[in-house]
């Protein structure tokens, strides 16, 4: 019988971890800043700071449609804390001066790069810490347990999900905003001495650098399919609905700035979908069309459903568009049994690879690109061919050196069959 862990008990339940007290401010939670003068005078104390530069942003994702900061949060050794409210004060040229010197530090810099970019604020070099954690292979990721694991502190969470568009902010708004950035610069330099001892700090200036030209996805006509649940429609008309209703609702959504979820769930579009409604009070009995929003447009609703009810065949959307990429692998075994060999050999080499490497196969190399290099090879393929492959589809210089032997040795051709 294998003794338990230590952090594990007799009869296999997790043990009690005794967390240290939360975390508090250490200069107490700063006054909001809301007007010109203050902001002002944080960018003197900011400027005659020193090292790197704390900033968080945050959003109202769960309430709001657009992604803008409602607030920002800026931490500098030497400087102190600042809670900066760019809707009182939307001119930001000055904080955008002061900090295009310093390096930025950040936790998941692709969730607030965005936002801060329409407000101005570009950094010209960047410490990610989410990132610096997944390249070391730390477990859980996350800002409050990196900061456990690796400076022993313990920082309570619970506002990130709250409307930060609404004015005034709470204490306890402001206090959970002073301390996403309390520790940043602490744990940074905890995660780049880690990544210097596995000799991986290489791998993170360039994974840093590249986050530099970050840009989110851009808005194409086809997103109403990834409507949640969508596979469950199957007919080009049950297609047509939820085409027809996520275009409405987001329009809706857009013009109001109102989460598209607090209009109608993907359930409702869904539920509509594979209903038969004649009428509009059928479509509201629907499933998810009982709520505020719901019933508030229903109006909308039912034209959006109805013109998908009276579209002309050849109007109708097909069940699968073909896109840029190759086609989802669970068709490749009988489409391409070739690239099916290709694919399975080169996923159990790469996770082999990021097992010895330690960290998830998705940082090792982006698996949209695996697929891509599977599906169709370069020709001839050879080793110069698919390292251009992979510069070519975003990798980054230390992942092909060290996924190309895997990907060349999966690429090869099948030997010739023995008669």
């Amino acid at each position: 019988m294998t003794a338990p862990a230590d952090d594990q008990p007799a009869d296999g339940q997790p043990a009690a971890v005794d967390l240290p007290p939360p975390l508090e401010p250490r200069d107490g939670v700063p006054d909001l800043i809301a007007d010109a003068a203050a902001l002002n005078e944080f960018c003197r104390r900011l400027r005659a700071g020193h090292g790197p530069v704390a900033i968080d942003a945050e959003r109202a994702s769960g309430f709001r449609y657009s992604q803008r900061a409602y607030l920002i949060q800026v931490r500098r050794e030497g400087s102190g804390s600042g809670l900066i409210d760019p809707i009182a004060v939307p001119d930001l040229a000055l904080l955008a001066e002061v900090l295009s010197g310093p390096e930025w530090i950040l936790h998941a810099a692709t969730q607030d790069l965005p936002c801060l970019a329409e407000l101005g604020l570009h950094p010209q070099a960047l410490f990610d810490t989410e990132l610096a954690g997944r390249l070391l292979g730390r477990e859980r990721v996350s800002l409050s347990a990196l900061v456990m694991s690796e400076l022993g502190a313990h920082l309570e969470k619970g506002h990130g999900a709250t409307d930060w568009s609404q004015r005034p902010l709470s204490d306890a708004q402001l206090r959970y905003a002073t301390l996403d950035v309390e520790l940043l610069v602490e744990l940074r330099n905890s995660l780049e001495a880690s990544l210097q001892e596995a000799g991986k700090v290489d791998y993170a200036r360039q994974e840093f650098t590249a986050l530099l030209a970050f840009t989110p996805r851009p808005r194409t006509a086809e997103d109403w399919r990834r409507t949640s649940s969508l596979h469950r429609v199957r007919s080009p008309r049950g297609l047509a609905i939820v085409r027809e209703l996520w275009g409405q609702r987001d329009a809706i959504a857009a013009e109001r700035d109102v989460a598209v979820g607090r209009l109608l769930p993907d359930s409702a579009i869904i539920a509509a979908a594979l209903a038969s409604a004649g009428t509009m009070a059928e479509l509201l009995a629907v499933d998810g069309f009982h709520g505020r929003g719901a019933q508030r447009y229903a109006r909308q609703w039912w034209a959006a459903y109805d013109r998908a009810r009276h579209l002309p065949d050849d109007q109708l959307p097909a069940r699968a568009t073909r896109g840029e990429g190759p086609p989802p692998p669970r068709a490749w075994a009988e489409r391409q049994p070739a690239a099916h060999r290709r694919l399975v050999a080169a996923r159990e080499a790469l996770a082999h690879k990021a097992e010895a490497v330690g960290m998830p196969v998705e940082n090792l190399l982006a698996p949209d690109l695996v697929r891509r290099i599977c599906w169709e090879p370069p020709v001839p393929a050879d080793e110069a061919m698919i390292e251009q492959a992979l510069l070519d589809g975003g990798a980054r210089a230390w992942q092909v050196e060290l996924v190309l032997p895997d990907l060349v040795a999966a690429c090869a051709p099948e030997p010739p069959a023995e008669r």
